[in-house]
Parts: structure tokens; sequence; C-alpha cells
């Protein structure tokens, strides 16, 4: 069966940085290719191209994860109905425990001197929901409530099976694009998990990587000139490195999770596509911000391919099992790109999956000059235009 797969392959340059860091403060590392390595999760990743979906999309088109999902719902159905305000937080918990099956129960916060500051409502896990999913499952609680917000009248009204079954389509439809992407896990109902449509690989750094320490001191700005010694003192690790990064997308998967356009004038694709061009953008420009103030590493990538495929995801981490060493004049870009330059041409050979008119080269700097042949050389408007139009063309023709 023929699919549509995008992969995305990124080499990126990261100064002195702390971007993802372990329990002890580490950046976090792994053996590769039998050398200590940097690393940055997946997960840190993933965290940083939700948050860049903010510049990219409308609200509408996003989800909310978190363990305040009744205080989240809560606040919709007050703006839908203001009399049932008192009542909104009680009917939220009985809404998301009816549609999800997760009970919903009170968290008591304390501030940093141990002394209890408030309590609140949360389920006992994140939860993932879309904005239109939480503004379903308020029209579907205010229909259901009494006036004035009798609890009582909701929980009788959802022991109608049929209006039981519609609280629970309600978090099964109209996904957000990030849930689309990412998946979605509901412990109570596993029915209502979605598959995530996109994979992202742990970031790895293209050769041996050690971690330094950064000894640091701090002056008390009202100490006299007479009194010696600093105010504070500490240490930060930190590590840098050339990245390799790569994720994948399965558009079917994708447009399995969104479904076709909501609006009569667009075109079934038209959600996937949306998802495809924000996607591509902010994985591609996304930087995860762990001491993002202290070190200020805000580099952009100097390398990205896209492949458009039709059978398999494909990964060119092979190419840097074996350690990149450093050039001749410093740095591992230039050797990085012609290691990809060799590997991948005879890789797409051996295996039969070559395709240059479904591949797009993104590149900056004369160190990038060995990826030239492997696609066209475009901008980063021009990649995520083009490789967007042409997963349309694809759909659309079914091919």
């Amino acid at each position: 069966m023929t699919r549509t797969i995008l992969d995305i392959h990124i080499l990126q340059t990261v100064p002195p940085s702390n971007l993802n860091r372990d329990d002890t403060g580490t950046p976090k590392s792994a053996v590769f290719g039998g050398v200590r390595r940097a690393r940055v999760s997946s997960q840190a990743w993933k965290r940083a191209t939700r948050k860049a979906f903010n510049d990219l999309l409308p609200a509408e088109a996003l989800g909310v994860r978190t363990k305040k999902v009744a205080e989240a719902l809560a606040e919709r159905i007050t703006a839908k109905d203001p009399s049932l305000g008192k009542a909104a937080l009680q009917l939220a918990a009985l809404m998301v425990q009816t549609a999800t099956g997760s009970k919903i129960g009170s968290s008591v916060r304390r501030s940093k001197d141990g002394e209890d500051s408030s309590s609140s409502s949360e389920s006992s896990y994140l939860m993932f929901l879309s904005s239109r999913q939480l503004d379903a499952l308020a029209e579907l609680a205010v229909a259901g409530s009494s006036p004035g917000g009798d609890v009582k009248s909701l929980t009788d009204h959802f022991k109608d099976k049929d209006n039981k079954a519609q609280a629970k389509q309600a978090v099964d439809a109209q996904h957000s694009v990030d849930i689309a992407l990412f998946g979605r896990m509901v412990a109570d109902s596993a029915d209502l998990n979605v598959e995530a449509a996109a994979q992202v690989a742990h970031a790895i750094g293209v050769h041996k990587s050690e971690i330094e320490s950064d000894y640091y001191t701090a002056v008390d700005d009202l100490s006299p000139d007479s009194e010696s010694g600093a105010g504070m003192i500490g240490t930060v690790d930190f590590n840098s490195a050339t990245l390799y990064r790569y994720a994948a997308v399965d558009v079917d998967e994708l447009q399995r999770n969104l479904g076709a356009g909501l609006q009569k004038d667009e075109s079934p694709s038209a959600p996937v596509e949306k998802a495809v061009s924000a996607f591509l953008e902010a994985f591609i420009t996304s930087l995860p911000t762990g001491k993002i103030n202290t070190f200020g590493n805000h580099t952009l990538p100097a390398a990205v391919i896209v492949k458009l495929r039709d059978r398999r995801p494909v990964s060119f981490v092979s190419a840097f099992e074996e350690p990149v060493p450093q050039g001749s004049g410093g740095g591992f870009l230039r050797e990085s790109c012609a290691r990809l330059a060799a590997y991948v041409p005879d890789l797409e050979r051996q295996y039969g999956i070559a395709s240059e008119e479904h591949s797009w080269v993104f590149r900056v700097g004369d160190e990038t000059q060995a990826l030239a042949p492997l696609g066209a050389g475009v901008t980063l408007d021009i990649l995520v235009r083009d490789v967007t139009a042409t997963v349309a063309r694809r759909l659309g023709s079914g091919a």
C-alpha cells in the first residue's frame, strides 16, 4: 500500500548551552558509536514545537494538556451560561468523568514556606483535549443542566445511554493539530487514545562532546567596597555540539486524526495542509528553552533535508555512527554535510527509494555546499510551501 511519509532531517550547531537537563542539572547525553554525545530528548523538542504552534495557528486549532481540565472546562461553561457559575466546577468535573472515565479529585497546593495555600480540582494525570472538544463538552453541560446548575440533574441526564455516548463522542472528534500530530493517551478509556502521526527522534551530536562546568559568582549590590566575597556562588553544567535532528510525519495517519475540512469552502485536505505547514516551520525553527537566559543560545539550523516517501520513514542517523572529526579549520558542520552527501545517495540507491522529485534542501553558508546535489535548494518559506502543496496533490490524487 502506498503511503505518504514526510522525513525531516536537520543539522543544527548549538554553542555552550544546557537545552535539556537531567535530574542533576547536567545536559542530557547518550553513547552512540562508542562515544558520549550531546542529546536533547524528543519530549523537549516536541514541547518546543507545540509552543511554536501558538504563533502559527489560531487558538481553536490547538489543544491544552493539563491536570486542571475541570477548571478549563468550568470557564467555558460559565462563559456559555453565567447563571451556572457557582456550580460550574462541579458540572465540569462530572462532564470530564462521564466523557473520559477520569475522576477529578481535590489537590492542595503548598506555598514555599510549607503552608497550604490553595486547593484545586485536578485529574490524576495530564488530560489532552482540543479547544473544540472543551467547547463541545461545555455545550453538553449547559444543555443537560437544570436552571441554577443542579449537579444531580446533570447526573440524571447522563443515565441515558445516548446522552452519555454524546459526551464521549465529544472528546473523540475534532482533534486539534497538536493532538493529531503527537497523539493522546487516556488511561481510563483506551478507546479515546489517539495514535501519534509524528515521530520525533532524540537530537544527537554528530561528534564526541564533553560536559563542562561554569563556576560563577554574583555580587551583592549593597555590599560596601570594603567587604570582600561574593553574595552567591554556584556552578552550571553545559556542552556544545552540532546536532542531527530527525522527525517523521505519517500524513495518512494525520488525515485520519484530523478528518475532513470543517468549513464548507475548505477542501477535504485543508486541515492536513495547515498541520503539515505548521509542523514543518515549527519543528525546524523551534528551540527548547532550558537555561536560555543563561546562555542565549539562539541558533537556527544550518541545513534541512525534507523527503516525501511512499513506503516507510528513514532516518539518516547512521551516517554519524562513526563520530565526525573536527575539520582542519575547526568545526564539525562541513564534514557532517559531506557525510550526508555521501551516505544518502548510497542508502537510497541500495534500497531503491531515491526520489529527486520529492526531495528538498534548505541550507545556509559555504559549509553546507556538499548538500547541493541532494535536492533543489530553496528558502525556508518556499520549502514549507512546496512540501505542503506536494502533500496536497498526493492526497488529492490518492497516489
